[in-house]
């Protein structure tokens, strides 16, 4: 097996390695790459449904996504699918899974079934990397705070954009809201993370609107810098894998009239600590 950093920022790929039969040694060198990457790339990769599930399990406990469809004949397999006719897809803006989940997802591993002859990549970018490069000034004002997240908005049932995916989600009443510190501890490695996204969170716990949304804004422009991200380029058998807890994806919608097939299982995780971040003076 052999590791290879995409950029300084985030992600690697990993070549020589067969997803479909892994030992126990291979498992805990992705393990541990998966923790200090944020997200790992591999490509030609013949995975059935089966050993898809098989994979996941091996790498943790499996968290069945509430609202997303489900792969026929696998009900842990969610169907990340935008057809030639729709007009949305899924996951086509900046955001981490579950955050709005008391216990957020560990992770997410997903395999390439379509792929549209152009376009359909996705973008991912480190939340670790970017509190690192934070002004001093902006960690400051963030110390010590709670970030509330929240799924109604996108999965509820009032949600505009849930009524127009139509039987791509569902489940709408299953919408929650969690609150964690917005500076967290990486649960393997201890490392600082901004832990918001603007898909899920809607707010600061004590501050309104007026005062929140400013200050989350700035911290979305400094997150989604170029420095902080890498595209990534799908083919049929790629798989990406990334930590749900240290980064942010964005799926470009940029194929219209063409199919975009994925496979996505979800792993579960635990409830998130405040990183121990010295105190501003």
């Amino acid at each position: 097996m052999r590791i290879e950093p995409v950029n300084d920022a985030v992600g690697a790929t990993i070549h020589d390695v067969a997803l479909s039969r892994l030992d126990d040694a291979q498992v805990a060198e992705i393990t541990e790459a998966w923790a200090r990457y944020g997200v790992l790339f591999f490509h030609d990769q013949d995975l059935t449904p089966d050993q898809h599930v098989a994979l996941a399990v091996q790498l943790g406990e499996i968290d069945v996504n509430r609202f997303f469809a489900r792969v026929e004949g696998h009900d842990v397999i969610a169907a990340v699918v935008k057809e030639p006719t729709d007009e949305l897809n899924i996951g086509g803006g900046w955001h981490t899974d579950h955050s709005y989940d008391p216990a957020p997802a560990k992770g997410s591993i997903l395999v390439a079934r379509d792929v549209p002859p152009t376009g359909g990549d996705t973008q991912f970018l480190s939340t670790e990397t970017a509190w690192r490069t934070l002004p001093q000034d902006l960690k400051e004002r963030v110390h010590g705070l709670v970030a509330i997240h929240s799924s109604d908005h996108i999965f509820g049932p009032k949600s505009d954009y849930a009524k127009r995916m139509g039987d791509r989600f569902g489940n709408s009443e299953a919408v929650n809201t969690s609150e964690h510190p917005l500076v967290i501890a990486h649960p393997v490695t201890g490392n600082p993370i901004l832990y918001v996204n603007p898909a899920f969170t809607i707010g600061i716990v004590g501050m309104d609107n007026a005062e929140s949304k400013p200050l989350l804004d700035e911290l979305y422009t400094h997150i989604a810098s170029d420095e902080h991200m890498h595209q990534f380029k799908w083919a049929v058998g790629s798989v990406a894998m990334w930590d749900n807890r240290s980064t942010w994806h964005h799926a470009l919608n940029d194929y219209p009239g063409h199919r975009r097939a994925m496979h996505r299982i979800t792993l579960a995780g635990e409830p998130l600590a405040a990183a121990n971040v010295p105190q501003p003076a």
